[in-house]
């Protein structure tokens, strides 16, 4: 990709990381220089780019056209698979006529579809990037060129190589004053924001304890058999990303990421180290044939803040189990229910005591109904700033995201103590060539000799994932 290396800087410090943005974007004014800024506000029609057609993508495509009182209208879609941006186009334009306007020749197929997508785009417009996350720094790099907006799917990245590139990058973004959002909902549920606000003004008193549960039967493509006939391995392991580390973390990342990010955020801090476990308990299917996915169907996560408080995390994906999908914090004065029920369910109480029972509860969020949708708040909070030309640029709180949860789970594949500096200064890149990908290239991730794929092997490979 044109002046971005697959190399990485050397080694990062995590205060160096997390510490202020205006060092950030006063580092790149070289770039900004040369790249110029996107022009301020829009006094016309707002166009937008869908690159990946998947369901993530036609959700926010929806959201993104829904913004009240916006004119926005959807003129070129890509993605890697024939059929799905026909799909998706058709499925958009049946709700909204006129706002989609994609001819069949702004309809692109190819790992380059992404950049004829951009193509159609003025600067100043959006791109959505919602392919699977291994591909996030190829897209937003090209995306700053054009000098284009951006909505981007979580994670934002997988490992450590590719958080350091995509912070590169984002300084060139900031400096260009490019608004940028991010898939992490939880923090546009406005329930949440009542109730972080609380807890940063002290109605838990000291935060002792935060925890949070995602346990339920498997989901999307959480697990895979072997690759059948018909579909090159790399096509096969794109389309089924959840079950590959290098295309997204694996199930630990792209399921778990929601609650370790609201969490963290009712902190409002990050952890500085993780122990895990994590297990695989059923290996075949029904039928006796053996999953082939790098998932582990358990995990449990201890991270660890600088002042010693615990975070802990538990993820399941089995069936026939109980289902707990929430999330709470616990301090001095009370408990909190962040999220009642999924990533971020409303309401979120807090109670007085360490037990949520009715009678302890002494505040509850009391959302507008208009407003309780998260995923349309994250548009117009977006599509607000664009018009106001503010300053709007959520990938930094993306990658420390990623970043943590690719430290817990990093921790239960290895069975070492990660710390965030680990993950950050890792030199294991899943994916390295992935922005040289043909429909002819090799997969990322090859087969042994027995026809499975690397797993990770805690105690065994210390080092590395797989």
């Amino acid at each position: 990709m044109p002046g971005m290396s697959a190399t990485t800087p050397a080694t990062t410090t995590r205060r160096s990381f997390l510490a202020d943005t205006g060092g950030l974007a006063a580092a790149s004014m070289l770039s900004s220089q040369a790249l110029g800024a996107a022009h301020p506000g829009h006094t016309d029609t707002i166009r937008i780019a869908l690159v990946g057609c998947g369901g993530r993508g036609g959700g926010a495509t929806v959201n993104a056209l829904s913004v009240p009182g916006a004119d926005l209208q959807l003129v070129a879609a890509a993605d890697v698979f024939a059929g799905k941006p026909d799909a998706a186009v058709e499925a958009i334009s049946e709700q909204f006529g006129d706002s989609v306007d994609v001819p069949p020749e702004r309809r692109f197929v190819g790992f380059d579809g992404y950049r004829h997508a951009m193509d159609c785009l003025r600067p100043g417009d959006i791109v959505i990037l919602t392919t699977p996350p291994a591909f996030r720094w190829v897209h937003y790099g090209y995306a700053i060129e054009k000098r284009l907006n951006v909505f981007m799917e979580k994670p934002v990245t997988v490992d450590g190589p590719t958080s350091r590139r995509m912070l590169e990058l984002n300084r060139r973004a900031v400096a260009a004053n490019l608004k940028v959002g991010v898939g992490l909902m939880s923090r546009h549920n406005h329930g949440m924001r009542e109730l972080q606000r609380r807890i940063q003004d002290g109605e838990l008193g000291e935060l002792l304890l935060l925890r949070g549960y995602r346990m339920h039967g498997p989901a999307a493509y959480f697990r895979s058999l072997p690759k059948p006939e018909g579909i090159t391995e790399l096509m096969y392991q794109i389309q089924r990303f959840h079950s590959f580390l290098w295309a997204s973390g694996g199930n630990f990342s792209d399921f778990n990421i929601h609650i370790v990010d609201h969490l963290c955020w009712m902190k409002g801090d990050w952890p500085i180290r993780a122990q895990a476990i994590g297990g695989r308990h059923y290996r075949e299917s029904k039928a006796g044939i053996e999953y082939v996915d790098q998932n582990l169907d358990s995990y449990g996560v201890e991270y660890t803040f600088a002042d010693g408080t615990k975070m802990f995390f538990d993820g399941r994906c089995i069936d026939g189990c109980e289902t707990i999908y929430s999330s709470f914090a616990h301090g001095t004065k009370g408990v909190a229910i962040v999220s009642n029920s999924g990533d971020c369910g409303l309401p979120s109480s807090i109670f007085e005591g360490q037990r949520t029972d009715a009678d302890k509860r002494v505040w509850t969020s009391d959302v507008p109904e208009a407003e309780q949708n998260p995923y349309q708040n994250e548009w117009n909070s977006l599509i607000a700033a664009i018009r106001a030309d503010a300053p709007y640029n959520e990938v930094e709180t993306g990658i420390k995201t990623s970043l943590v949860t690719s430290m817990g789970r990093m921790a239960a594949h290895t069975g070492q103590v990660i710390t965030y500096d680990d993950i950050l200064n890792g030199d294991h890149e899943f994916a390295p060539q992935v922005a040289e990908l043909t429909f002819d290239s090799p997969a990322p991730l090859q087969a042994g000799p027995d026809g499975r794929y690397p797993v990770p092997m805690p105690g065994q490979k210390k080092n590395r994932e797989y």
